[in-house]
């Protein structure tokens, strides 16, 4: 029999702080002594179904502005959730300093364990340590950062009123995944969300400053200025306005001829932002692998040391099996591949390499220092500190775990009424498996490569853009024509986007918006 008397709390009775704090406590020791995580400080917010329904109905944060659209979301959420059809989650994470875990006030004592392991240890330390987070994400100054943009955008609805603030959200909101920089540029190497609060004031000081309203009476006949644009060589317009450019947002905040100050502000709050979140859309499988694998582990260190009985233990393992549950192709609930499932699948396969390789993992990982070492909890933190998805597959995914994952390779060919399995369990389809895999999961393959290749300041002000087609697929078509919708009304002209594929240079078509949303298809 376990000592009732040490247990961290009694499952059939509710939560309470206590329980939470001891529990906290618990977990921190063995997060640090035992895994070696290292983590920001926590902070805890319990919160109530419908709040948590509105949390990720904003993409997650709490602090979030409004918008219509996230209403639309919670409205979705609450009915599926009302109905039955759908759970909620268990706890939203915020990558903050000090780290933010929201739990629910449903939750029983045993649940809330299991979030506390996953998103305060879990997740915190992916968060601080992955080089991407470390790159991109500014935790400092998020939350800061977000109540900066809450109170900017209900100034400007009150000065400019709610539909035009709401019309220039709608299409950032269109752009906001063409709105990210993929390699951080040199003006941003020292950038800071922390910052932009009073970077902003500084730029509306030095407007101020500069501005002089008898320019105003000037004669704008065409000057030499002007003249000199005009004869200005493509090469050269280019340099100057800094294409080709990927970062469809950054342009149109810094170059577009109709936009007012205020909007650009806001352009520039939506692509922060965006920024913010770049780094969570590369790293999905990783992040909740690491997180799914350090709750699983402490609670199992938990139940050892005799901290929680039989009871709660069970049902732990039923959460976690809910989390991780991969339902197989040819199930009505397969949605694809569960991140959750393929990053702890890798992370328990890697230990096992680790510690207990065979002849097969050291010819097929050979010459690479981790095989064998032993000390898996070194590699699991050098793993989370340096990769993003797409390279941990190709790093780190073992043909063993292919065959236990059933991994195989389908072609789909347009030209044909069934599907073809193009490679197998074989040392060549081993290899092909892991590089498909590996492409799904890179933002590059995922998302349309779409740049800003020209436009002429002096004469038609039309916007360029290329979009280059990876394997010939091209972009949805009542999509992309809203879409640049959207962004003719953030640049003011007509816009003009020609699609080629990217292994050929091959046109593939062009569509036109011109200025009175009437378009132009080839």
């Amino acid at each position: 029999m376990r000592n009732t008397t040490a247990l961290l709390f009694d499952k059939d009775k509710p939560w309470d702080f206590d329980a939470i704090r001891r529990t906290m406590d618990a977990l921190e020791v063995l997060a640090r002594d035992d895994l070696g995580l290292d983590i920001y400080p926590n902070q805890i917010e319990i919160i109530s179904a419908e709040q948590m329904l509105d949390a990720y109905s904003s993409s997650g944060m709490p602090l979030m502005y409004p918008h219509w659209s996230f209403g639309k979301h919670f409205l979705q959420e609450e009915k599926l959730y009302r109905k039955g059809y759908q759970g909620l989650a268990y706890e939203i994470v915020i990558n903050a300093d000090p780290c933010i875990s929201f739990l629910m006030e449903q939750n029983s004592m045993p649940l809330q364990t299991i979030v506390l392991a996953h998103a305060a240890f879990g997740h915190n330390h992916f968060f601080k340590n992955n080089c991407l987070f470390r790159e991109w994400t500014d935790a400092e100054g998020i939350l800061a950062y977000l109540e900066f943009a809450k109170n900017y955008l209900n100034r400007c609805e009150e000065k400019y009123g709610a539909e035009r603030v709401e019309q220039i959200l709608d299409a950032a909101h269109a752009l906001q995944n063409h709105g990210v920089f993929r390699s951080k540029p040199k003006h941003l190497r020292d950038w800071t969300l922390k910052g932009e609060e009073a970077e902003m004031e500084r730029r509306r000081e030095e407007a101020e400053r500069t501005f002089n309203d008898l320019w105003r009476t000037v004669p704008r006949g065409e000057g030499k200025e002007k003249k000199s644009a005009r004869a200005m060589g493509l090469s050269e317009r280019r340099r100057r306005l800094g294409l080709p450019q990927e970062n469809l947002l950054y342009f149109l905040e810094k170059h577009s001829p109709v936009l007012k100050d205020w909007e650009r502000e806001i352009l520039r709050i939506v692509r922060n932002i965006s920024q913010y979140f770049y780094p969570q859309r590369q790293t999905k499988v990783m992040n909740e692998g690491f997180a799914t694998f350090v709750h699983h582990h402490l609670m199992n260190a938990l139940y050892e040391k005799g901290l929680l009985d039989e009871g709660s233990m069970l049902e732990m393992l039923h959460n976690h099996s809910n989390v991780v549950f991969q339902p197989d192709f040819d199930d009505p609930r397969y949605r694809g591949i569960n991140p959750y499932h393929l990053g702890l699948a890798m992370l328990c396969d890697m230990r096992r390499v680790v510690t207990e390789p065979t002849d097969e993992d050291k010819e097929w990982f050979a010459g690479q220092e981790w095989v064998g070492c032993g000390d898996w909890r070194a590699v699991f933190r050098y793993a989370v500190a340096k990769f993003r998805d797409e390279s941990f597959i190709r790093q780190f995914l073992s043909p063993r775990l292919i065959r236990e994952l059933r991994l195989f390779m389908l072609k789909d060919d347009a030209s044909e009424s069934h599907y073809i399995v193009e490679e197998i369990h074989d040392e060549h389809g081993y290899r092909k498996v892991r590089s498909a895999l590996a492409e799904r999961y890179d933002v590059s393959s995922t998302e349309p490569d779409i740049q800003v290749i020209d436009v002429d300041l002096e004469g038609d002000r039309r916007l360029n853009l290329l979009h280059t087609a990876l394997h010939g697929i091209l972009l949805a078509g009542d999509a992309c024509t809203e879409t640049l919708k959207h962004l003719r009304v953030l640049w003011g002209y007509s816009v003009h986007l020609e699609s080629v594929d990217g292994a050929t240079g091959r046109h593939l078509g062009a569509i036109t918006i011109k200025e009175k949303d009437s378009e132009e298809l080839e």
